[in-house]
């Protein structure tokens, strides 16, 4: 089965769960392929099985491909793979219940793709519920990349100040080093659901911070805001805090430095010393925070 017919079908299958980012009217995929809702507001299902729900041309970023390409390589090496697991043990203790509905996760800021579908994978092998994975990201790119590794979940470029899904649809949403939007959060969530937000801890990459912004105010980080503004707009539920030392060889050094936004703001001068700094390991430190709704 192609690509965009193996897409047709599951967002027909689920297409309950989209609402237009035009007028926010219901939609169903037609006959062609393409979402259309009752004010006939149309968006096509891209030849390589995703579907494009901007209602607006975005603005250029600097996440293009080659940062998803190289975070892709990173997330293969396993440079995730503690946060991954941790995320995919909350979500089967919290969905893990009797219920013959489907566990619907929400990945918002997914990128290319590669942290919902391990999670997707991992949460499938033993789950006698159906799991059904939806990522969306602003980047095409982005999303481009994950239709084209990852078929078999919905893959959406949107925008989430615009959200293309109905009330009350996901039992989780994962906001994983990305940023949010609460309002948004707290309206497509299902009431007895949960957000799982993962931002950097103070020690996250500090040896390329410390490379790229030695001796200013950007070598050290606080997530205090971050925190606060989530506890703010949901009730935490818990906080696992993950913290290890990752070896890297001079590939995966590369990938994570293209991969990361630290290398953004620094000089062509900096990227090169800390390409040959002979960087061996670097600290992975982020929080896990699991939220309900108030």
């Amino acid at each position: 089965m192609k690509k965009i017919e193996r897409a047709a079908r599951l967002i027909r299958q689920h297409s309950h769960m989209f609402m237009c980012p035009l007028c926010g009217a219901g939609m169903n995929m037609n006959e062609s392929n393409s979402l259309i809702c009752s004010n006939r507001h149309c968006f096509d299902l891209s030849k390589h099985g995703y579907i494009h729900l901007l209602s607006r041309t975005a603005k250029p970023t600097k996440y293009g491909k080659a940062v998803f390409e190289a975070r892709q390589a990173m997330c293969r090496s396993g440079f995730f793979d503690e946060v991954i697991e941790q995320v995919r043990d909350i979500i089967r203790r919290e969905t893990g219940d009797t219920r013959s509905a489907p566990v619907r996760i929400l990945d918002v800021g997914c990128g290319e793709g590669s942290h919902l579908a391990g999670l997707v994978t991992s949460l499938g092998m033993t789950a006698e519920r159906e799991v059904v994975g939806v990522g969306m990201d602003l980047s095409k790119d982005g999303i481009h990349l994950a239709a084209r590794e990852y078929p078999g979940l919905i893959w959406c470029v949107a925008d989430l100040a615009q959200s293309p899904f109905a009330d009350k649809q996901f039992d989780v949403i994962l906001n994983i080093l990305s940023p949010s939007n609460y309002a948004e959060f707290t309206r497509m969530i299902r009431d007895d659901g949960i957000l799982i937000k993962v931002v950097p801890g103070p020690d996250y990459l500090r040896e390329l911070r410390a490379l790229f912004y030695g001796q200013t105010d950007r070598q050290t980080y606080s997530n205090d805001h971050v925190v606060s503004h989530f506890r703010s707009h949901f009730h935490p539920v818990e906080t696992l805090h993950i913290r290890c030392v990752k070896r890297l060889d001079q590939t995966s050094l590369t990938h994570l430095i293209h991969m990361t936004p630290l290398s953004w703001g620094t000089t062509e001068e900096n990227l090169e010393k800390a390409l040959h700094a002979g960087i061996s390991h670097v600290t992975v430190d982020v929080a896990v925070m699991v939220g309900k709704k108030k």
